[in-house]
């Protein structure tokens, strides 16, 4: 057992989003995903264009539900439904603790097999790397399926550079961003290792390419941010 960083114990290759560490989840994403909240500020902006009087709106991978409640709290005049999937039952326990609003409901299933209503907004906020390879091309396929024509899919996620010397470059940037957050060498360390075979990410094309296959042809990167970008796209 070893310390990344703001209280957060982990093992090797085998990071969890449960225990001791959902309450200093919060500080610790936000510390290590650069622009994290300023995209949670995007994602609730954008949704004013996606979400319409009865619309459904899910959130997959919520945690603690922070994102999920903010775009429920502004959409609170509409007769809307906003619905955090979370795999982690320490995180929807502390999300209820956190957020109690009519409008919005956290529950406790498996992303990969749970039968969404069709739906105008879908939101994956740094959630489908940590899906494992052969599972995401379908998660994909079904968030294509179920979205209402002219609904969207938000994804943001930690990206791979598209050849060795970038990746190199970007990683270096990263482990000194990290380093000015505060973490120590062992702390940075000790998270990569955790890490191990739990998230995979893409390359920026790797993402998109796996969006067309779904269906989805309008596609526009939102942001993005050395090794982290957001995607929009809308069916």
């Amino acid at each position: 057992m070893s310390n990344s960083g703001d209280g957060i114990e982990t093992k090797n290759a085998n990071w969890q989003f449960n225990g001791d560490m959902v309450d200093n989840f919060e500080t610790h994403v936000s510390k290590s995903v650069p622009l994290y909240n300023q995209g949670h500020d995007l994602v609730a902006k954008l949704s004013d264009y996606f979400i319409k009087n009865d619309s459904i709106c899910y959130e997959l991978g919520s945690s603690a539900g922070t994102l999920i409640s903010k775009i429920a709290k502004r959409h609170d005049f509409r007769n809307a439904h906003f619905f955090g999937i979370e795999i982690e039952k320490d995180m929807i326990t502390k999300a209820h603790e956190l957020y109690n609003s009519p409008n919005l409901t956290f529950l406790h299933e498996d992303m990969t097999n749970y039968d969404f209503k069709n739906s105008d907004l879908i939101i994956a906020y740094y959630t489908i790397q940590f899906i494992h390879p052969k599972l995401r091309q379908t998660l994909i396929d079904t968030i294509y399926e179920k979205l209402n024509w002219g609904g969207a899919f938000i994804m943001y996620e930690k990206v791979r550079a598209n050849d060795a010397r970038f990746q190199d470059i970007i990683s270096n940037l990263y482990m000194e961003f990290k380093l000015e957050q505060g973490y120590s060498a062992e702390e940075i360390i000790s998270k990569a290792k955790s890490l191990k075979g739990v998230l995979e990410p893409f390359s920026t094309q790797g993402n998109i390419d796996m969006l067309k296959r779904a269906g989805f042809v309008d596609i526009i990167s939102i942001q993005k941010y050395m090794n982290f970008e957001g995607f929009l796209a809308i069916k």
